[in-house]
């Protein structure tokens, strides 16, 4: 399967005269189609909603065009929440999922009506300490530890994540919290990351489903929604098949069926915490060849680095590389395509075959709409780069624009040097 470019080289030209590389572009036109696209897929559940995953990409640009779709902010920090409560999200629109957790961050989020997710027991305690009431609603994060299998296929190892309660814990919680006045339950669970596979949610939802008609039935508390967060993937292989939203949709409605409907829970709202899914695909990374290099490989130096991109250097992750123009040339030559950082593991790429690269070629890095730009940092005094969109109409905008030296050196206040670099 091979992989294209949301964008042509014409357009892209157009754009770095205005913009220099490297940026991060994103396509309006694909995250309206794949937003639609997921709420089609739910329609069948009366109070389904997405919770986009506000870290995967926390741009207010691009969240408001999921606010249209009717989409809500999983935050995990104090920033994220106060981010969702400026653009409109507050309430239940806002879904407050972290862990190991300050005080004051569960006081914020009380205080702008945020659903609180509990990731562990002892956070309950906290909780009350902290805010003094519970909401009548509230959310407890299940780990059913072990390891979570499609076929005989082991999808991931939720027995050595930190998140979440065990099963035991789960149960308490619920009692503890329905002592405590709490109405309505939620119960949220993520046990593998990046799944590229149609089966993933269905086969969560039914241990989710099953736990949820047990906690109903053994400690009288009513469940009013269940969060499958995360973990519907992408395909950053050329070689991999993309999930299909609608198939996998109608596989959690077969399940929730067999399970819900079947012991008379059929009024559960169905909730998902999206984000690599959501935006994935529908961001790239430009950047420009500027060094080529010949020692014991052979090296394209680009002014991109693992600052704007850090997946490859941190996991090892592939992210495919198109040089744009010449996307039908044979992929004969070998590089290592790396930035400039004083890391040996700031490598977009190691050992690819792409065509043979000039300089001043520009080179399309795929799939970094989500996990891209936000984890982005400042090691070596990098800079942070710009946003663009690509709006359906063909025009394009900066919805963020590129840090510069200023911004770099602010945050050390009064320091002589400040004014003597920004200066000059």
């Amino acid at each position: 399967m091979k992989k294209e470019t949301f964008v042509t080289k014409e357009k892209l030209d157009e754009i770095i005269q205005q913009v220099p590389t490297p940026f991060h572009l994103y396509d309006e036109a694909g995250i309206r189609k794949n937003a639609q696209a997921m709420k089609e897929a739910f329609a069948w559940n009366k109070g389904f909603r997405e919770y986009f995953a506000v870290k995967a990409n926390p741009n207010p640009f691009l969240i408001d065009i999921l606010k249209e779709y009717d989409c809500g902010c999983d935050c995990s920090s104090m920033t994220e929440l106060m981010l969702a409560k400026a653009m409109g999200c507050a309430g239940e629109r806002t879904m407050f999922s972290s862990n190991d957790t300050p005080p004051e961050e569960f006081q914020y989020a009380y205080d702008i009506d945020a659903i609180v997710n509990f990731d562990d027991i002892t956070h309950i305690q906290c909780f009350e300490e902290t805010v003094g009431t519970f909401p009548k609603t509230m959310s407890c994060r299940y780990n059913p530890g072990g390891l979570f299998k499609i076929s005989n296929d082991i999808m991931d190892n939720p027995g050595d994540a930190k998140y979440g309660m065990t099963t035991e814990q789960l149960f308490e919680s619920f009692r503890i919290l329905k002592s405590k006045g709490v109405e309505n339950f939620g119960i949220h669970a993520f046990l593998a990351s990046n799944t590229v596979t149609n089966e993933y949610y269905p086969m969560l939802a039914k241990v989710l489903f099953e736990v949820a008609v047990k906690l109903q039935k053994e400690t009288g508390a009513k469940i009013k929604f269940i969060n499958l967060s995360g973990g519907v993937g992408i395909p950053y292989r050329p070689e991999q098949e993309p999930n299909d939203i609608r198939v996998i949709g109608e596989g959690v409605h077969k399940v929730y069926d067999e399970v819900l409907t079947a012991a008379g829970m059929g009024d559960v709202a169905i909730y998902t915490e999206l984000g690599r899914f959501m935006m994935g695909p529908y961001g790239c990374l430009v950047t420009k060849a500027i060094h080529e290099k010949n020692t014991h490989k052979r090296y394209i130096g680009v002014d991109a680095c693992a600052v704007n991109l850090m997946r490859p250097a941190m996991y090892g992750a592939y992210h495919h590389i198109t040089v744009m123009g010449k996307e039908n040339k044979p992929c004969d030559h070998m590089y290592d395509v790396t930035g400039s950082l004083c890391e040996n593991n700031d490598k977009f790429a190691i050992d690819r075959m792409l065509p043979e690269i000039d300089m001043g070629d520009v080179l399309v890095i795929h799939d970094t709409g989500a996990h891209g730009f936000a984890m982005g940092y400042n090691y070596n005094g990098k800079l942070k780069s710009a946003e663009v969109l690509l709006k359906e109409d063909g025009s394009f905008s900066v919805i963020r624009r590129a840090e510069t030296a200023a911004d770099y050196f602010a945050t050390l206040n009064d320091f002589p040097i400040y004014k003597k670099i920004i200066e000059g």
